[in-house]
């Protein structure tokens, strides 16, 4: 029998199978909204503090309204009550879902956000560097365009969706996406990075990629401890010709790429990586 799974509605806990959205919904209609995607391990919201800024962030770009309980304990505790309520003890993928409520593309009813958290169990391999290297190429149909809202993990997801499902007919693990530029903007579900001559490169927020939460961090804890990094433009070539390559995301932390496509990687800095930066503190 499957356990019975809970969300929080707008503060009010709900069962799971319970409709909660109307059809004029603008999340729905037009994806009119963000989420942000959190790892919660025994009680802690890992890397709290870099999740609430992108929120607030992605909050005032999208001209919401900031209520007051978005800045408070309060907020977070509904987080871990819900994961308590699911029984999900020690480790938890949890996501906040933001959207607008109801209305057409120019007469919506207000700018109040409206929220849905859900906590979902995540497997303690989770916490590991993954010992088979991942397996990726490049999906050609799409490209994505910098603007001012594309850092942002909207509720349009568009282009992500259909470049994962291009990669689980392809038996692959992830897939590439390219910028308008032909340049490596970002993966379905992760940042990119890319070791090149001693130097650590990551695509940078004007090549349209994702404003990951990891990315942020890992990039924090590399200057501070004076590692060669830049956050700069990759070609597909730099990429292909790299010496190592490896995603990051705030439920994975690092995982190490083998394969792009022909070319294929070691695994050396991503272990250390994850070893100095990743397994002391989300574990």
């Amino acid at each position: 029998m499957r356990q019975e799974l809970y969300i929080n509605h707008n503060g009010k806990i709900l069962k799971n199978t319970k409709p909660i959205i109307f059809h004029d919904n603008r999340s729905f209609r037009y994806g009119d909204g963000c989420f942000e995607t959190m790892k919660l391990v025994n009680g802690k919201i890992i890397l709290e503090a870099f999740h609430l800024e992108r929120l607030f962030t992605s909050l005032q770009l999208l001209q919401f309204n900031k209520p007051n309980y978005f800045i408070t304990d309060d907020f977070l505790a509904q987080i871990k009550e819900l994961s308590k309520k699911n029984q999900h003890k020690k480790s938890a993928r949890v996501r906040v879902t933001i959207f607008r409520g109801n209305g057409g593309l120019y007469d919506v009813e207000n700018h109040q956000p409206n929220y849905i958290i859900e906590t979902m169990d995540l497997n303690s391999a989770n916490n590991k560097l993954n010992e088979n290297g991942l397996v990726l190429d490049i999906f050609k149909e799409v490209r994505r365009a910098y603007d001012t809202y594309s850092s942002i993990k909207s509720n349009n997801y568009l282009q992500y969706i259909m470049a994962a499902m291009w990669a689980k007919d392809n038996k692959l693990n992830d897939a590439l996406i390219l910028n308008t530029n032909d340049r490596i903007a970002d993966a379905t579900i992760a940042n990119v990075f890319i070791v090149q001559d001693g130097v650590i490169k990551t695509p940078a927020l004007t090549e349209a990629c994702v404003g990951g939460v990891m990315r942020k961090y890992l990039l924090k804890k590399l200057r501070e401890e004076s590692y060669a990094v830049q956050e700069t433009a990759i070609s597909v070539d730099e990429m292909l010709n790299a010496s190592e390559v490896f995603l990051t995301n705030a439920i994975y932390g690092i995982r190490w790429v083998k394969e792009v496509g022909k070319s294929q990687y070691k695994k050396q800095l991503s272990e250390i990586l994850h070893q100095k930066f990743v397994a002391p503190n989300f574990l």
